[in-house]
Parts: structure tokens; sequence; C-alpha cells
């Protein structure tokens, strides 16, 4: 799929046993997409900027340029954490103009789990 868009103890009391609902589960689902940004998003720090992000987000990954002048950001974490990455990837560093943000499923390449990384420019 492809999406392009312009993110009280102790008083003596008897203890009682008691269930508790886990809200957040431990395995969260999680995905991996391929971001293409295309705009002024080259020469302006942009790659360090969607690392930041991605850090702050605890997403798996890495950016680089691209020959054709986009930025190609490929990111694993939930879909909360990916829609957050997207809404930041939009609005882009200081001096960056974002004209548009496409989306696609991508597989998971290991050797990024566990850390963002800016790669070589291709």
């Amino acid at each position: 799929m492809v999406t392009c868009k312009r993110v009280g103890a102790g008083t003596g009391e008897r203890k009682r046993s008691a269930s508790v609902t886990i809200l957040k589960f431990v395995d969260e689902q999680t995905l991996t997409k391929r971001f293409l940004i295309s705009g002024r998003v080259q020469g302006v720090g942009y790659r360090i900027f969607a690392q930041r992000e991605a850090h702050k987000l605890g997403i798996s990954g890495f950016t680089r340029n691209l020959y054709d002048g986009r930025v190609e950001v490929l990111a694993h974490g939930t879909p909360a954490q990916l829609s957050q990455l997207r809404d930041a990837l939009q609005r882009g560093p200081l001096f960056s103009n974002v004209d548009d943000v496409c989306e696609e499923d991508a597989r998971l390449e290991t050797e990024y789990t566990g850390k963002f990384v800016v790669e070589r420019s291709l």
C-alpha cells in the first residue's frame, strides 16, 4: 500500500487477591514503513532531524538522501509511533519545505533493529 499526503497496606487488614487487566500489550504489533519525502529536504539538516525524531519515539531504521533530491526514511515501530513520525516528517526541520510524504509498506531490515542511523546517500 502506498499513500501520499500534502501524523492501604500495613493496616492489619486481611490481604485480598485481585485480578488486573493490562491495557498495554507486552508484545505490541510493529510495522515497517518506507517514507519518501520530497521538497527542499536536502542540505537543510533533514536526515539529522529524522534521526532525532525517531530516537525520541523509539523507532528503529535509517534515513538517507536519494539521487533524485528526495529523502528516504525506513522506520520500524508501532502504528502510533509511525503515525507520530510521519507527522514530524511532514513538518520537517526549520529550513526545509516538505512538498510530499509518500508512505509504503516495507520489510524489516534486521541490521537496523534497535537503532536508527543516517546512511550514505544513494
